[in-house]
């Protein structure tokens, strides 16, 4: 199977070499991908919920790269953010990696049980481990996301 990368940061922010899995066992994770949800080339994924409300979190497949994850830094609420820009630290046992917000708008909500139970990103990454709330300013964002085909393609499945 070919290398899985995520851009991944030291706690001072300086870029390390991507992580690369060799375990069959991480690289079969990817069947559990929901064909419902919307993906970004740095492994977030989109759930709209409903009018300009979408939840967002980490893919399966990023989680399998980080590893056990220790620590959750999470946004202000009402935070404004823009696409791309990012919006929380998680820190693994292995590295620290930004989540990036996929759509433009105002951060509603976070997920505080993270604070107590960062796991929940490891074991339910499209559930209890979802990150952030956002109400999008601009529904046309979610256009340019991936579907899950496109999504397994990218990362080589």
């Amino acid at each position: 199977p070919k290398s899985l990368n995520l851009p991944l940061y030291a706690k001072e922010k300086k870029p390390l070499r991507a992580l690369k899995i060799k375990s069959v066992k991480r690289v079969i994770i990817m069947k559990n991908t929901p064909s419902v949800l919307k993906y970004t080339p740095t492994h977030e994924w989109v759930r709209v919920e409903a009018e300009q409300i979408a939840c967002i979190g980490i893919t399966e497949h990023a989680q399998a790269l980080l590893g056990d994850i220790v620590f959750v830094e999470l946004p202000a609420l009402q935070k404004v953010v823009t696409q791309r820009e990012e919006i929380c630290v998680l820190e693994s046992v292995k590295a620290a990696a930004d989540v990036y917000s996929p759509l433009s708008g105002e951060i509603i909500e976070f997920n505080d049980a993270l604070e107590s139970d960062p796991e929940k990103v490891n074991t339910d990454p499209y559930g209890d481990g979802w990150v952030v709330k956002i109400k999008a300013a601009d529904a046309g964002d979610l256009s340019q996301l991936m579907d899950v085909e496109t999504y397994k393609s990218f990362i080589g499945h």
